[in-house]
């Protein structure tokens, strides 16, 4: 007993200490973007403005004064999101339109209803994703992993929809909210489209998160670079790492386990984690600043260009995973050298 009071008393103001310095290199450490950046006039769409980082993001350009579509598929909490964000800025043209990523189907209505009832859209922040941490398989409407599915096949091809109107409004942005987790993939994608008739998913070898925040950064680089005259500028970027309900759908919507670890773990991540205004403030970095057409194709962590893994930088492999997202969503694409 006396050793063990020996040891407590050693251990805890050495994790006192560790974590002062990890609270002051990562959460005080963080960039805000301050400019002053007007949006009267201008549109933006936020995909998953309901919760978290979306809706902060979306409340941001609210408070500039832009037309902000949340594009979400929850009706219910979408609309309660949009009244709050009205409440706060006093302004009423903030709009809610349904979106289901997991539904090329719902992706084409989407795009049309913008098409017809919005002149222009000057940015469209691609941040609504998963992140499931069970491996326990899902499956898109589209029969592709629900994972991946969301969070790049169905940007793809929400961007590609509104690629015209983008252009109409140059200069205009496209943003989308990567992550450090596609450091952990560590081959490169398998592209291969399996027999709908004896496999369970479409591209089984395009499954989970890590793959596709990889997938994220490549359509960003591809989307730049293709677009590179039109006035469109592409990047993507990781907001750092945040305290937000994604974790808690990541990890209680499978077994009790699951759940537990959850509420035991949930304290620790609070204290380490940034919140989701910190985490906001590389997308409105990447969406407002004046430097970022210049800078077109990058990524950015902490309002910064960072470099990303070296599979992420594989331009032969973005425009290889670039025409595998055409067949994918029925996309008539052309090819560019």
């Amino acid at each position: 007993m006396a050793l063990l009071s020996r040891l407590l008393s050693w251990l805890v103001p050495i994790l006192v200490v560790l974590y002062a310095v990890f609270y002051w290199q990562v959460i005080t450490n963080r960039k805000y973007f301050t400019n002053d950046v007007k949006l009267n006039g201008k549109t933006t769409i936020v995909t998953g403005g309901n919760s978290g980082i979306g809706w902060w993001t979306a409340l941001d350009f609210a408070q500039r004064g832009a037309r902000v579509v949340l594009a979400c598929r929850n009706l219910k909490k979408a609309e309660d999101a949009a009244k709050e964000i009205k409440m706060r800025t006093g302004n009423s043209e903030v709009v809610v339109r349904h979106l289901d990523l997991a539904s090329l189907q719902s992706v084409r209505e989407f795009s049309n209803k913008i098409i017809e009832s919005e002149e222009r859209l000057d940015i469209l922040v691609n941040n609504a994703g998963l992140a499931r941490l069970q491996h326990r398989a899902k499956a898109t409407e589209d029969n592709f992993d629900l994972v991946f599915g969301v969070n790049h096949f169905g940007h793809f091809l929400l961007t590609n929809l509104l690629l015209d109107l983008l252009k109409k409004s140059s200069p205009s942005r496209v943003v989308t909210v990567s992550s450090s987790g596609h450091r952990y993939a560590k081959e490169p994608m398998n592209l291969t489209r399996e027999d709908p008739a004896v496999a369970s998913l479409l591209y089984p070898h395009l499954e989970g998160y890590k793959i596709s925040k990889l997938a994220n950064i490549q359509f960003g680089r591809e989307l730049a670079r293709r677009e590179a005259s039109s006035g469109v500028v592409s990047v993507s970027l990781h907001p750092g790492t945040i305290y937000t309900p994604i974790w808690k759908n990541a990890m209680t919507d499978d077994t009790v386990w699951w759940k537990v670890l959850y509420y035991i773990l949930s304290p620790l991540m609070w204290l380490s984690m940034i919140d989701e205004e910190a985490g906001t403030q590389t997308t409105l970095h990447c969406a407002l600043d004046d430097s970022i057409p210049q800078l077109s194709g990058s990524y950015f962590d902490n309002c910064q260009v960072m470099a990303p893994s070296a599979l992420a930088e594989d331009d032969e492999m973005a425009r290889r995973l670039w025409q595998v997202s055409c067949e994918a969503t029925g996309l008539k694409c052309t090819s560019t050298n």
